[in-house]
């Protein structure tokens, strides 16, 4: 009987260990804010497609895919995967952590590097720098290029892409969808906006679609325990689902969501030239990252496979 229960109390405590190390997610407030204050700097100049101004970004998320020794997406030469729209030749920035068992099931973590670029003149500042929009989101999926590079393997692999076009009507994201075949895209993790508390408070986000695949409980399940949490999308009138890069996957039947915290209904910086990084909290964003990597893990590493949504004709 004592051996029973030494037995018992000895996995207990291996199971306890295995949570507590689980939920040990580094994330540094220093690399954080490295990314997202380049990123949204004047340098950039907005990141509108087509200029200057976002080829700087691409080279920069280049860079860093390239320091963390990343894989090309299907075999290509380089990290860009180029197309020509309106005239415009602009390029997604694609960097793959190739998985062990299930390396031939991808995960995709994105969000989008463009933005407005040169706005008219407020009190003689002309650069939409797009800090929250999305320099957080892309700041998110290069932090989370790191944390994943330096805990894996994992059994997925995990596509990490930072879109452009968004702002032009999900172009980059569309292009994307039609490249791939979207029975072997387990889940999409796109990130926007996740500067500034939530209107659940702080350690809060929100995602869209909640109701569409079991992608939301799932997170739910894995956030237990922590001081983070996740919650349905509040939003619905403004049919967020929709209006950011899952929204390409998504309607090929890929369980694509955004990952969010943006009181969008009282942002007054929206697509002004004042979303500047000075208006965000860099620890909303560390604390944002750190949950969605514990969140998502489980689906990484082949644990957890999410509904597939249902595609609307």
């Amino acid at each position: 009987m004592k051996k029973y229960c030494y037995c018992n109390c000895l996995v207990f405590i291996v199971l306890l260990s295995f949570t507590a190390v689980a939920q040990q997610v580094e994330i540094e407030k220093k690399l954080v804010k490295k990314h997202l204050y380049t990123l949204a700097s004047d340098k950039m100049e907005g990141r509108l497609v087509g200029t200057e101004g976002i080829e700087l970004a691409a080279q920069y998320i280049e860079g860093e895919f390239l320091r963390l020794g990343l894989e090309t997406f299907q075999g290509a030469s380089d990290y860009r995967q180029t197309f020509h729209k309106s005239g415009i030749e602009m390029s997604n920035i694609i960097g793959v952590l190739k998985g062990t068992s299930l390396k031939d099931e991808w995960v995709v973590v994105s969000a989008h590097y463009d933005h407005l670029g040169i706005l008219k003149a407020v009190k003689g500042d002309s650069i939409a720098n797009g800090a929250d929009d999305d320099a957080s989101g892309v700041t998110a999926v290069l932090t989370l290029a790191n944390y994943f590079k330096n805990k894996g393997p994992f059994k997925r692999s995990i596509v990490f892409i930072a879109f452009t076009g968004e702002e032009k009507g999900l172009w980059g994201s569309t292009y994307f969808g039609t490249q791939v075949n979207a029975d072997k895209c387990i889940a999409g993790i796109n990130i926007e906006m996740i500067g500034k508390d939530s209107k659940f408070g702080p350690k809060t986000a929100f995602l869209t679609g909640f109701e569409r695949s079991d992608f939301g409980k799932i997170i739910q399940k894995n956030l237990k325990g922590t001081d983070y949490t996740l919650h349905p999308d509040p939003y619905k009138k403004f049919n967020l689902f929709y209006r950011s890069d899952n929204a390409s996957l998504a309607r090929l039947g890929v369980p694509a969501h955004t990952f969010s915290t943006c009181p969008i209904d009282k942002d007054l910086y929206y697509h002004t030239v004042d979303d500047e990084v000075e208006t965000l909290e860099v620890s909303t964003i560390a604390n944002t990252i750190k949950a969605i990597a514990i969140g998502t893990e489980s689906i990484i590493d082949g644990v957890d496979t999410p509904t597939r949504v249902s595609v609307e004709k």
